[in-house]
């Protein structure tokens, strides 16, 4: 990295310590370090949906799916809107009113500690897994850009993103996330610039060049469910976001610190507006990335043997001082963005649902300083599980992440059987739960003979399908086991019955 790029990403680190000191004096109870005191504005709040969504996985996969093949990765993303719109004015404020600072305190309530506490974990490791990976592929990546050592880029990220999180809580989460909101449409604005018109024909013929080539395509329509055609990517995304929506604490703590009903939903929908632009310029720069090499002739080095290491090489061999400095900020910013988010929100649940349940009499100081602890370790612990990796071809973790594959499944499906089935009962929902393991397990195990080969008895279909299948077996399995075993539904007024009847009641009070 040359001089002038160094000091822009000094610069940046050092904001982000900036901000995590900027607020660490507000945080003197749990209110104010896990939901802001209900106090951030709804733009805000949009914008730290949008940084936590936008992965620095999205940086390096998007733009290399677009490369190889098409905008199919773009289906899923569409639906992000989509399951908004059909559901966002009713979960938001009913969310705002039932949970206090953990989304899992509602399947509590509908259906017990137990459940509460599965769900809890399952997200829990589901994105503890997922931090481990987004470190170690950060460091991959910018290893390649910077010449930098793996491990060295894990270990500066870990420090600068565990050291604001601890000290500023959500709060310096959110307008970290803000600041990398800005600067991740400045690195979008400034690729597509140089894609379009770098080469010697022209904008207008770099864009023919993609289009002509189908480049842009959105996929196969065949109807067909063991490739990843529109209608797999359909029901994979309204599945995926609606578990986001409805089952993700990074998400439904978004809803928690907004001011008002009116400016969570606002927020919510700005954030989900926004990231579907991102993604899309994202596809587009893998598409003109295509037509970049395609038009000029340039050599592609042969080292570079995945698309996904097209748009670094891009960024190193074309970007000025200075810019590219600024790229690396964003792919930088955008994974500190998703880690800081999860390690506050992991510090969340195991304060809301595990430790305050072992600690009933815990004073709100000591549920403070236990959330802090919770923070640093989840990130020294995410860490060491990329360091893990960038020692090893991952082998020894392959098992973990395939277990976390299978437990973290079925919340959507969770959420649908408390919230719209008044009658369903605890018992149903652990049947429930239980189907949709023992499905996942087997699906997970034998798609494609991978793991696990039974020949016509492996799961036949694509990958995409386990987790919208496992969600509407969790639904099914809990109706009707619900109506066949014995068990009495409990807070039934928390239901989209109740609900509504709950709203019905509040408007002729206040007309009276």
């Amino acid at each position: 990295m040359r001089a002038l790029d160094i000091l822009v990403i000094a610069t940046y680190l050092t904001g982000l310590v900036a901000i995590g000191l900027r607020f660490a004096r507000r945080q003197r109870t749990t209110e104010d370090y896990f939901v802001a005191g209900r106090s951030i504005p709804g733009w805000a709040m949009g914008l730290s949906l949008l940084a936590t969504i936008i992965t620095s996985v999205t940086f390096i996969a998007y733009p290399g799916a677009a490369y190889a093949g098409d905008w199919s990765l773009l289906v899923p993303g569409i639906l992000f809107v989509g399951v908004l719109a059909l559901i966002g004015s009713v979960i938001v404020p009913f969310f705002r009113r039932v949970v206090c600072m953990s989304a899992y305190e509602y399947f509590g309530l509908r259906f017990g500690t137990g459940v509460r506490l599965y769900s809890s974990f399952a997200f829990a490791i589901g994105h503890f897994s997922k931090m481990g990976f987004v470190f170690y592929l950060l460091a991959l990546t910018l290893s390649s850009m910077t010449g930098w050592h793996i491990s060295s880029i894990i270990l500066l990220t870990a420090a600068v993103t565990i050291f604001y999180t601890i000290l500023g809580g959500v709060e310096a989460v959110v307008w970290s996330d803000v600041v990398q909101g800005f600067v991740l449409w400045a690195g979008i604005i400034v690729s597509l610039c140089y894609l379009l018109f770098l080469p010697p024909q022209g904008p207008h013929a770099v864009l023919s060049d993609a289009w002509t080539h189908h480049k842009m395509s959105l996929g196969s329509t065949a109807l067909r469910f063991d490739k990843p055609t529109i209608i797999v990517l359909v029901i994979y995304g309204f599945f995926f976001y609606l578990q986001k929506y409805t089952g993700d604490q990074s998400v439904v703590q978004r809803y928690l610190i907004a001011r008002s009903d009116r400016a969570a939903v606002r927020g919510i929908a700005l954030g989900a507006g926004l990231c579907l632009p991102v993604w899309i310029g994202f596809m587009l720069i893998g598409s003109l990335l295509w037509s970049f090499y395609r038009l000029t002739g340039e050599h592609i080095p042969a080292t570079i043997t995945k698309s996904d290491g097209i748009f670094p090489h891009f960024l190193v061999t074309h970007i000025p001082s200075g810019l590219a400095g600024l790229f690396v900020a964003a792919l930088l910013g955008s994974a500190m963005s998703m880690l800081a988010s999860d390690m506050n929100c992991l510090s969340v649940i195991a304060v809301e649902d595990f430790y305050k349940l072992a600690r009933p009499r815990s004073t709100d100081r000591e549920l403070l300083r236990a959330g802090r602890v919770v923070v640093a370790l989840s990130g020294v612990a995410a860490a060491l599980v990329a360091l893990r990796l960038a020692h090893t071809q991952g082998s020894a973790l392959s098992l973990y992440y395939t277990i976390t594959a299978v437990v973290a499944g079925g919340l959507a499906g969770l959420f649908l059987l408390a919230f719209l089935m008044p009658r369903a009962t605890r018992q149903g929902a652990l049947a429930g739960l239980l189907a949709c393991l023992l499905f996942t397990t087997w699906a997970t195990l034998t798609e494609g003979g991978k793991i696990l080969d039974l020949g016509h008895w492996n799961f036949s279909w694509h990958d995409y399908m386990i987790g919208a299948i496992g969600h509407v077996i969790l639904l099914v399995v809990g109706i009707i086991a619900s109506l066949l075993l014995p068990g009495t539904p409990i807070a039934t007024d928390l239901t989209w019955h109740g609900w509504r009847h709950k709203q019905s009641q509040s408007r002729i009070h206040a007309n009276i």
